[in-house]
């Protein structure tokens, strides 16, 4: 056990329990921590209303155990058992799931990028806060000695206070005061130090507290139980609070209501986006069409755009060498149109492997000449995925149903994995588990271990009770920042899987009136999912709970014409800019769409007391789990 930490008022326990006492009950509890294997352990002091000095002391612990899985628990000290477990954490949590307790009644823990609260007296989770997005897979909280105030890490390094209604107060106080701006400097320093235990570096000053503040939902005892909540419960006719527990779906159906840019092209191509992908650095887009064309757009860096990333707010460059050339794919003599074009881009942004049907062809990114042609079709490839410790191996999906691993330095199939019944549709590697997990147009997973390259488990995706499936379908995978969940796409679903044993955890059906889904992606910090529809219609789903938050109408980025049809067929997600994503879409063109300024984010996420749960009803789709099928 990394160490036991008493609650605030250390000095109030000490007085009350005979020294002997507490030394034998923190020794016993190091005991069994460590026979277990725990991270942590909290002591929480509950009072009875019997006697205002009678006291009994709670001892708390959260661990993993050898299969992995992380647990939350409640001890019987004098029998020295563990006398409850706590539902709801992740099955495999990233990281070490950190804990507190509070108002000698609540548990709270970081897991699954979302705050957890418990009853005490409760083993099933009372809400979740995913505190408007960017935190950490297993992030770490502390509790204010009052129990009103919750500091939160975040992905960048930085903290959020969460408050519930008096803990807003208290800080409307605190910001209505004058202040020295030295002294607030002098105690984010103290703080920072003081949180540096659960691996925070700093804690920034703003010019607002109440700019940096997010709300704690009020913790509300299950099945309408309110008892001994005085303390934490909403006022009643406190309309603020009321009003911040309304969550209404954000929808945007104007183009006044997000930035949205159409990318220049002076081809006029009105051939369809095939595959669309930003660099790695952010810098430009590219695109590669049916017609086996590619095209790549270029951000300037100037004073409208000090980075030089691509934005919505300035038009970029639709860029091409002097010589003229373009990146065009060699097309096999069949029908182009059953064609499947893939592309794969590699690390550095130096050079894109690409295949409309005919020979695999390697590109130089910064001249557009090919380096090199292989592979010539039959098979044809149908996707490409660079290894992600070596860019000279290469995975390659194809149409005979088969993968090739293929060393492009010496031009030769390393091996060939075999166990899909259709042409594939996806690859994804995970360097952290070692697999690399395909998809095919039979909806089936497998995994392969990259170590040996043998079959480890593969799973057929289930189709959605009242839909149906057409008899070849893309399915599309992609790792989540944490190498081990999964998102897998099919027009009739979004799921996410564990791997390597492909676990469904959670799956989300969209509503019939949008349509199929075209296609999906993670945001950059793996914490919303992008997915496009064949309505023209773009929903934003928080990744944690596969709830959808923001739907964006066509008519928000498209000119109003009754008779055309187009709508998106592939998204990319910008790789350092979590909020922006671009649409490659059927009449040929390039949407890069952003949030407003003052927005700053695609909608909020809703709280579980409008709906069912993570894994229940949500804004007219099924989210579910296995365990609810079960």
């Amino acid at each position: 056990m990394d160490g036991v930490n008493e609650p605030d008022g250390n000095g109030k326990i000490s007085n009350l329990l005979d020294p002997d006492v507490k030394k034998k009950t923190y020794d016993e509890s190091r005991k069994t921590d460590q026979t277990l294997g725990t991270k942590m352990a909290f002591y929480s002091k509950t009072d009875f209303l019997l006697s205002s000095y009678n006291y009994v002391y709670k001892l708390f612990s959260c661990g993993t155990n050898k299969e992995g899985e992380s647990y939350i628990v409640e001890w019987n000290e004098s029998e020295g058992a563990v006398k409850r477990t706590y539902n709801g954490l992740g099955k495999r949590s990233v990281g070490v799931v950190q804990f507190d307790t509070t108002k000698n009644r609540f548990l709270a823990a970081g897991d699954e990028f979302l705050v957890k609260f418990w009853d005490m007296d409760s083993v099933n989770l009372l809400t979740t806060v995913d505190a408007e997005g960017g935190l950490p897979a297993s992030a770490c909280i502390r509790f204010n000695k009052e129990g009103i105030l919750l500091a939160v890490s975040t992905n960048d390094n930085g903290i959020k206070i969460l408050a519930n209604p008096e803990g807003m107060r208290l800080l409307r106080t605190m910001e209505n005061r004058s202040f020295d701006s030295s002294r607030v400097a002098s105690a984010s320093v103290v703080k920072s130090s003081a949180m540096t235990t659960f691996g925070v570096a700093n804690l920034s000053a703003g010019p607002s507290i109440m700019d940096r503040v997010t709300t704690m939902p009020p913790m509300i005892a299950m099945n309408g139980d309110n008892r001994s909540l005085v303390d934490v419960k909403p006022r009643v006719g406190d309309e603020s609070i009321e009003k911040s527990r309304i969550w209404k779906l954000t929808e945007i159906t104007e183009p006044s209501q997000c930035r949205s840019l159409r990318l220049p092209d002076t081809t006029s191509s009105t051939m369809k986006v095939s595959r669309l992908i930003y660099t790695n650095s952010g810098l430009a887009i590219l695109a590669l069409a049916a017609n086996a064309v590619h095209k790549l757009w270029k951000w300037q860096r100037n004073d409208r755009n000090s980075t030089g990333k691509a934005t919505a707010n300035v038009v970029p460059q639709l860029w091409q060498p002097s010589s003229g050339i373009l990146m065009t794919n060699v097309i096999s003599d069949t029908n182009p149109e059953e064609a499947v074009p893939c592309f794969a881009l590699s690390k550095n942004d130096s050079y894109v492997m690409s295949a409309s049907g005919g020979k695999i062809s390697l590109f130089n990114m910064m001249t557009f000449k090919t380096m090199t042609t292989f592979m010539p079709p039959p098979p044809a490839a149908t996707f490409l995925a660079f290894h992600p410790q070596d860019n000279n191996i290469i995975a390659i999906g194809m149409e005979d149903s088969s993968i090739q691993i293929y060393n492009v330095r010496i031009d030769e199939v390393k091996t060939k994995l075999k166990g899909h019944s259709k042409r594939i549709t996806g690859l994804a590697f995970s360097n952290v588990l070692n697999v690399l997990v395909s998809s095919g147009a039979d909806s089936q997973l497998c995994v392969w271990s990259t170590e040996g390259w043998e079959k480890q488990t593969s799973k057929s995706l289930q189709i959605p009770p009242g839909r149906v499936a057409a008899p070849v379908a893309d399915t599309r995978v992609q790792f989540h920042n944490d190498q081990t969940q999964l998102l897998v796409v099919h027009e009739t679903q979004i799921a996410i899987y564990e791997a390597p044993k492909l676990e469904r955890l959670k799956q989300w059906v969209p509503p019939e009136t949008n349509g199929l889904i075209t296609h999906a992606t993670y945001s950059c910090d793996s914490q919303s999912i992008y997915a496009s529809f064949e309505d023209g219609s773009v929903g934003i789903l928080t990744a944690s709970t596969l709830r959808l938050r923001c739907r964006i109408g066509s008519s928000s980025y498209l000119s109003t014409n009754p008779t055309s049809r187009v709508y998106p067929l592939v998204i990319a997600a910008h790789p350092t800019e979590a909020n922006q994503f671009a649409l490659g879409l059927t009449d040929g063109g390039v949407i890069v769409l952003e949030p407003l300024e003052s927005e700053g984010k695609w909608g909020t996420s809703p709280p579980l007391e409008n709906g069912a749960g993570p894994s229940g009803l949500t804004a007219g789709a099924t989210s579910t789990t296995d365990q609810s099928q079960r």
